[in-house]
């Protein structure tokens, strides 16, 4: 059976690949200066030019001035490891769709596309990639690697886990993070999306369980995953309506009028204290709304490689 072929029947992304490379495309050419110069190698010096090498690297501007060829020389970057971790729980599947296109996304298509448009990146810059998938159950685990078939094998994970649709797995983050954090044994760029949310485990051990990534001296980013305008400003109108939890099943019906208020405090609260959080284990938290665009995943991508190399 061809797997992309079946992917391509359903209502799932046509082409993850191709659209990472749009979206990683449409962030550059939006930028003044290429996000690629300077990552995959640094400027040393100047050298004399000799017939018969690669023109590609010659000093046009400093011909202009000196008429005579020289050819930049480059300090190789080493190459970095990166980890994605991605929460897989009924959650993460809100809202749900029929299709999906870069204009129309809930939690789940979100993380799948930001996470291929960072592997297109990052396959430019031949590092290894690895990927921890989670719900309740271990779901998906792969160690760093920067193969083509490796990047492939990725993309089809991720394709599938936009159409993949889990009832009631609820989110056993304390659990499965210790885990993954045992599983990455060298030091690593991680990039862990998730949308914070799970009824079992009290937010002390879930603060703990992220503590855990930064053994072994990763750097690590939350990618804090949700749909703002539902989520945290809960903008519902006021029909009667019946809000379930999707990874529990449990139900309550209501008027969004008569809990807004209490609601986004609550949720505002909640989300306040995983960014400080954040910061006393210094974890770099960043805000992912799926109603926005991919520059602030991409842009602390950026950010963060320099930091780590």
């Amino acid at each position: 059976m061809d797997l992309q072929q079946e992917l391509n029947k359903t209502s799932g992304f046509k082409n993850l690949d191709l659209l990472a490379k749009q979206v990683v495309e449409g962030f550059i050419a939006g930028m003044h200066k290429s996000p690629f110069h300077g990552f995959s190698a640094e400027f040393a010096e100047h050298k004399i030019y000799n017939q018969g090498e690669s023109t590609k690297h010659i000093d046009w501007k400093l011909y202009a001035k000196t008429d005579k060829l020289y050819t930049k020389r480059y300090d190789e970057e080493t190459n970095l490891r990166c980890h994605l971790i991605i929460d897989n729980s009924s959650s993460m599947h809100y809202p749900e769709l029929k299709s999906f296109s870069v204009d129309s996304l809930n939690k789940i298509a979100f993380t799948a596309l930001a996470s291929a448009s960072l592997m297109h990146i990052l396959k430019k810059q031949r590092d290894a990639v690895g990927l921890s998938v989670y719900s309740d159950s271990y779901d998906f685990y792969t160690p760093e690697k920067g193969s083509e078939r490796h990047h492939h094998m990725l993309l089809n994970q991720l394709s599938e886990l936009v159409i993949s649709k889990p009832k009631h797995r609820q989110t056993d983050t304390f659990t499965y993070l210790h885990q993954i954090a045992e599983n990455i044994k060298r030091r690593s760029l991680i990039f862990f999306f998730t949308d914070m949310l799970q009824t079992k485990v009290e937010e002390d051990k879930l603060f703990e369980a992220l503590r855990h990534l930064k053994y072994n001296k990763h750097e690590v980013v939350l990618f804090h995953v949700f749909d703002k305008e539902k989520e945290m400003l809960f903008d519902f109108d006021n029909a009667p309506k019946q809000y379930i939890d999707v990874e529990t099943g449990e139900h309550i019906n209501l008027y969004a009028e008569n809990i807004k208020d209490s609601y986004k405090k609550a949720v505002g609260d909640y989300f306040e204290n995983i960014k400080l959080k954040c910061g006393q284990y210094r974890i770099k938290y960043v805000e992912a709304d799926i109603n926005k665009k991919f520059n602030n995943i991409l842009t602390t991508y950026m950010i963060e490689r320099q930091k780590f190399i």
